[in-house]
């Protein structure tokens, strides 16, 4: 017997749950906490001045990304750290009283009211309020800016995991004729970097152009598992600057960490992650009825003798087998399920041609070298990696995931990376974990009934095929159901009077094709069809007369009285009409009935019970 008791959780205890959560999801590793986020925005004249027609400034972009980012992390990582910093400004407001930097923002977790300040400061009218309210210097230091942000993370008391800072300006020399200044902020970016805490520059659009290597190529820093030969072009519209940020701002979450066996003495180790992964709505909290609060659910067992509390070690695993019950250790159990280590263990290499489309059975997964565990392991990683590209191979794995899985074959299929125009990296570098099949799940499908199509039908569906074609993009369709809810959500947290309309793309554009296609379906039609066929009228059935010719098959006529339709009703034998009588006394009566019997019983039902 088992007694569930539900209260709420104090924020200690939610913390340490989703903790050890993550610990064991992805082991001992230095990203287990909250993701930490600092917006350091440049606040000077410059930036907010317009280069371009749309009259969209630099300030501007930088205060919609923010709020882009700020309403993703409410729907997928509420619990995330963000703040916001001003610095350039004529007022300051920081714990080291620090001129001409302003926290508008303290580290926190995303909300609404954070989401809709922001919103105060964006246009002609976000000008004039930032100009009353925090005027413009160009007389800041920004070691002392770097200085003050570093504080703000020394004031988290919570376990962090990324700690990062996003920097964002058009001006490419800050402290171009004071060296005291510069390396005084090359000194606090040092410190910074020593500390955990990753600067990255979102530099925005200048007139001349932004040069990285004037000043900041000293200043920024990255992570480890980011490549530090790639800077970005300045940003010139808000699509270049979401898509860096989001780059950046993308936690890496990695799912396993294993040990790749090249051989006997050489080893490297991987990380494992999900390059995709499916969007679903986020499950309902629970909330305490009198404080709203989220509940948490504890499940604790009893002897259902005594009624004494059972401890984990008090309970045994058993199976019946031949009338007799075999208990089992929790060790013994765990044994049965203990195939081999944990690992990748190198079989051998086979040519990539060999890998079919029907061997797919599950998503693939990412592999990438990790340094955390065993140094060397990317060197190694990409001598494999280049040495697989250029002869055309896929390596021949035997996977044990974890420690009770069993194991998989499984093919590394290597990846060359790639960067878009703004030298933002697209494609990773790395192999891909193709899950291969057992011979249990191959099945050879026997086609008994084949569908005779002349030569003619043939090459007339591949006119039309080729016709319609695109190059099809997962990306460029988004959920359309997922999209609405996200933001009626949003319309809720901020108030407004109502929510946007999603746009379905996944809707056929029906005129496009219909333009495409011009009169290929039409001479489809005729070489299939026969003469007078019409897909869009109701298929009528037909059954055999006594000569062997077809006839329409008559509609149903019933000779039922109302009354003896009440009576049915009432003695609940109305189930034994036929579906076609049925839908006659719905037609009759004006009734809107399904296609099933039960929904025509139960709308013929409600009728005469009202009358």
């Amino acid at each position: 017997m088992s007694n569930w008791i539900s209260y709420y959780r104090n924020e200690g205890e939610e913390e340490e749950e989703e903790e050890a959560a993550a610990a064991e999801t992805i082991g001992e590793y230095k990203y287990g906490g909250q993701d930490t986020l600092l917006f350091l925005v440049d606040g000077s004249r410059a930036m907010f001045d317009s280069f371009d027609d749309s009259n969209l400034t630099p300030f501007d972009m930088t205060i919609q990304c923010i709020q882009n980012v700020y309403k993703n992390k409410i729907i997928s990582h509420e619990r995330d750290l963000v703040g916001v910093v001003f610095y350039g400004t004529e007022q300051h407001k920081n714990s080291m009283d620090s001129k001409h930097t302003y926290v508008l923002q303290e580290l926190y977790n995303p909300g609404a009211k954070r989401v809709l300040e922001l919103a105060s400061y964006e246009g002609e009218q976000g000008k004039a309020l930032f100009q009353k309210s925090f005027g413009h210097s160009v007389n800041y230091s920004l070691g002392e800016v770097l200085w003050v942000c570093s504080n703000l993370f020394s004031g988290v008391h919570l376990k962090m995991s990324h700690k990062r800072i996003m920097l964002f300006t058009n001006e490419d020399d800050p402290h171009g004729q004071d060296s005291t200044k510069a390396k005084f902020a090359r000194t606090k970016a040092a410190d910074l970097r020593d500390t955990g805490i990753y600067l990255d520059l979102m530099n925005l659009k200048k007139p001349g152009g932004f040069d990285i290597s004037l000043f900041y190529r000293d200043i920024i820093n990255t992570a480890d598992d980011e490549d530090l030969g790639i800077q970005f072009d300045e940003s010139c519209k808000l699509e270049d600057l979401m898509k860096k940020v989001r780059a950046k701002e993308t936690r890496k979450r990695i799912l396993s960490r294993l040990n790749l066996y090249l051989g006997k003495d050489l080893t490297l180790t991987v990380g494992i992650f999900n390059l995709v992964q499916k969007a679903v709505k986020q499950p309902p909290v629970k909330l305490y009825r009198e404080t709203n609060e989220p509940l948490k659910t504890k499940t604790r067992t009893f002897n259902r003798e005594t009624g004494s509390l059972l401890l984990p070690s008090d309970t045994k695993r058993a199976q019946t087998y031949g009338n007799r019950q075999i208990v089992l250790e929790k060790e013994e159990t765990e044994e049965i399920k203990r195939f081999d280590s944990p690992g990748l263990y190198l079989i051998g290499f086979k040519p990539l041609v060999m890998l079919k489309q029907y061997h797919y059975i599950k998503p693939a997964q990412f592999i990438y070298p990790d340094e955390f565990l065993m140094n060397g392991s990317t060197t190694l990683f990409n001598a494999l990696l280049t040495k697989c590209m250029e002869k055309g191979v896929m390596a021949i794995c035997r996977c044990t995931p974890r420690q009770n899985s069993p194991p998989r074959f499984i093919a590394l299929v290597p990846q060359e990376e790639e960067l878009d125009e703004q030298n933002v990296q697209i494609v990773p570098a790395g192999f891909h974990l193709i899950f291969l099949p057992y011979a249990d799940d191959k099945r050879k499908i026997d086609f008994t009934e084949k569908v005779p199509a002349n030569q003619e039908q043939v090459s007339k569906m591949k006119e039309i095929i080729q016709k319609l074609r695109f190059k099809y993009r997962s990306e460029s369709f988004e959920n359309p159901v997922l999209q609405q809810h996200y933001m009626n959500l949003e319309a809720l947290a901020l108030d407004l009077m109502e929510p946007e309309k999603a746009e379905d793309l996944t809707v056929p554009k029906v005129e496009l094709m219909d333009c495409r296609l011009g009169n290929l379906a039409e001479e489809f039609e005729q070489l299939v069809y026969p003469p007078g066929y019409d897909p869009d009228g109701k298929a009528t059935k037909r059954k055999q007369a006594g000569n062997g010719t077809e006839q329409p098959e008559k509609k149903a006529k019933i000779e039922l009285s109302e009354e003896e339709l009440r009576n049915h009703v009432h003695k609940g034998t109305l189930g034994k009409l036929t579906v076609p009588i049925l839908k006659e006394v719905c037609r009759i009566y004006k009734l809107t009935g399904g296609g099933k019997k039960q929904e025509l019983l139960d709308v013929i039902t409600a009728h005469f019970s009202k009358h």
